[in-house]
């Protein structure tokens, strides 16, 4: 009983201890993630034309991991050991920037700039295409030791109030650790943080996890096993549907990424050294709404939290594209977040009651790459109308201004506007089309 009191919070001790390990380990991730951007930027291509770049090459490299490992990934998480695998990776990842950390007490110029940058993005490539692997089998072993819809919402949204948490306090110790003790303790604070997480990992109780992979001995191909995945997602209207309100979602979000700096500029008048607040303010809207998600869920329903929180935060953006004073601003973005927080934790539980034990890594394969890559396309068009053909927008409706940052974000609002309609009609056709399937869960 002491125990259960204790990691009240924290849902249960396993799960406590995956959430440890995950927060040192992510925490190291971002420390090391900024560290590199700092020291490709002030180091290596200083006062260089291509400095921005180089350090594009960064991002690049994770992107190209989720997008081209990822959905491989997913084939073999469903094949092996969780557990195994989880671990695996943590080994992969601490060996890889220990490597780096020992190269990285060589004198910067002992190396050329080429061979450097080459290091560095075959890293970052190796440390994200590990982690496409990660990232499903903790899902599942989550699945396995956390039942029950609310409890999983509660779950997704602690992860999310980490990860918020994290992204606040994780840049502001990269630099001084940088500049003050050297690019090499960042390393192997990073290092360490995989030795952590591979400690905690270990603690788990096994039969806490009992999956343990196929145990017949069936390994088909690569290629048909993805291919019978896809056709699984495909063939789930609730699948389906959950990827189409995500992807609209994402759609809007991409543009806010591309152009709130802009935003901030142009309709808040403010000085651009203030985007850093902005930022700010996501992150206390993403730790308020994660801390909320559980209870919300545990009410509504994961269901109604998805389609409300698009309604919600679809009218909250359209009300931000209004704003042109820096606090009312930040205080609307922040409220902006909270219900989109809200519903990426909603869709966990969704994800996991709509995909079976064995489909579960390739369903998270298709779904995650699917979104980011929409995510990445709607910034790239947002950017795009912004610098081409609005660009030179100025038009005014019901004595109401619009320009051409404003009104893409507009748009952008609109169209999570239009996911949250269709969530509410497709989330409730597909679940009844399907009520009868294996795949549902009732927690």
């Amino acid at each position: 009983m002491p125990a259960t009191v204790k990691h009240r919070f924290l849902i249960n001790r396993d799960y406590a201890r995956l959430w440890y390990g995950q927060a040192v380990s992510s925490t190291g991730d971002v420390v090391f993630s900024t560290t590199l951007v700092l020291w490709v930027a002030d180091v290596l291509a200083k006062d260089q034309s291509w400095a921005p770049a180089a350090v594009s090459g960064i991002l690049l490299a994770v992107g190209g991991a989720v997008l081209f490992v990822g959905p491989i990934a997913g084939v073999f998480v469903d094949r092996w050991d969780k557990m195994r695998t989880m671990l695996g990776t943590e080994v992969i990842r601490g060996v890889v920037v220990a490597f780096l950390t020992v190269v990285a007490l060589l004198p910067a110029d002992a190396i050329p700039v080429w061979a450097w940058l080459a290091l560095i993005y075959t890293s970052v490539l190796v440390l994200n295409a590990t982690g496409q692997f990660f990232g499903p089998a903790r899902l599942s072993v989550i699945r396995d030791i956390v039942t029950g819809e609310a409890d999983r919402a509660r779950a997704a949204g602690i992860a999310q109030g980490t990860a918020g948490a994290i992204a606040i306090v994780g840049p502001p110790l990269a630099a001084p650790l940088m500049f003050s003790v050297g690019l090499q303790w960042a390393l192997l604070l990073n290092a360490a943080s995989y030795a952590v997480s591979y400690a905690v990992i270990r603690s788990v109780r096994r039969d806490s996890a009992p999956d343990r992979g196929r145990s017949d001995g069936s390994q088909p191909g690569l290629r048909k096993e993805f291919v019978v995945g896809l056709r699984f997602f495909a063939g789930s209207r609730f699948l389906v549907a959950l990827l189409t309100l995500a992807v609209i979602g994402q759609c809007g979000l991409g543009a806010l990424n591309t152009l709130n700096v802009f935003f901030l500029t142009e309709n808040l008048h403010s000085p651009s050294h203030l985007f850093g607040y902005l930022g700010t303010a996501e992150g206390v809207g993403g730790i308020i709404g994660a801390l909320c998600a559980g209870r919300v869920v545990q009410w509504i329903g994961a269901r109604r939290t998805a389609w409300i929180g698009l309604i919600v935060s679809g009218a909250l953006l359209l009300t931000y594209t209004r704003q042109t004073e820096f606090l009312g601003g930040l205080i609307v973005l922040s409220l902006f977040v909270i219900p989109i927080t809200m519903l990426n934790t909603a869709m966990t539980p969704l994800l996991l009651a709509a995909a079976p034990k064995e489909y579960l890594g390739r369903v998270m394969a298709v779904f995650y790459p699917v979104t980011q890559l929409a995510s990445m396309l709607a910034a790239s068009a947002a950017g795009w109308l912004a610098s081409t053909d609005l660009r030179n927008l100025d038009g005014s409706l019901a004595g109401m201004r619009f320009g051409p940052i404003d009104s893409i974000l507009a748009l952008s609002g609109v169209l999570i506007l239009i996911a949250g309609v269709y969530a509410r009609a497709a989330l409730t056709a597909a679940e009844r089309s399907t009520s009868a399937a294996p795949a549902a869960e009732h927690g």
